[in-house]
């Protein structure tokens, strides 16, 4: 597991309402086992861990409130003492107290999984950078779905996965997979 004492797990949209078949196919599967992972190593050191939720605005949506699909998934349930911050928008920040409580906690630099690699979690990485904060996005712990684009043609799950995560890359943060995040 990464070493810096100022850093924490942000667990993003990992959500029921995102298996809606509506989605479409999705990108790696094992990402809720590896989200497992991560929570149970976070938890085992004693480590803060935040989750963000999704709360839509819009009547269609699958994760509005009062449906099970805005119910964590069960890889991906908070206990005790974990925060869990709503919103209504892409990204984590805007609309909650998460970059207050990060910073009153001292805290620069935060790991982050969950869904979907190319909305909610690309939108908050890029803030966090934006805001100073050391980001580190967890591959194989994120997914997305396939999506048609403006010509009509559908992108495949895995290919707008990958593109999420090159456009992140270098530049918004560091990228990893599970296993390399364990490690270190």
């Amino acid at each position: 597991m990464t070493a810096s004492s100022n850093e924490c797990l942000l667990i993003i949209d990992t959500q029921r309402g995102l298996d809606d078949p509506s989605y479409g196919a999705r990108s790696t599967p094992t990402a809720e086992r590896n989200i497992a992972r991560l929570l149970s190593a976070w938890r085992d050191a004693s480590r803060p861990v935040l989750h963000v939720r999704h709360v839509s605005v819009r009547a269609t949506s699958p994760l509005r409130p009062g449906t099970p699909g805005v119910d964590f998934k069960p890889e991906a349930q908070p206990i005790a003492g974990e925060a869990v911050y709503d919103k209504s928008t892409n990204s984590a920040f805007i609309g909650t107290t998460l970059e207050h409580d990060l910073r009153a906690r001292g805290i620069g630099a935060l790991v982050v999984a969950g869904l979907t690699t190319d909305h909610c979690v690309s939108s908050t990485v890029r803030t966090a950078a934006d805001l100073g904060f050391a980001v580190t996005v967890v591959s194989d712990a994120c997914a997305t779905h396939e999506r048609r684009g403006h010509d009509g043609l559908v992108v495949s799950a895995e290919d707008m996965h990958r593109s999420a995560l090159a456009s992140l890359s270098g530049e918004f943060a560091m990228v990893l997979d599970t296993d390399a995040v364990l490690a270190a």
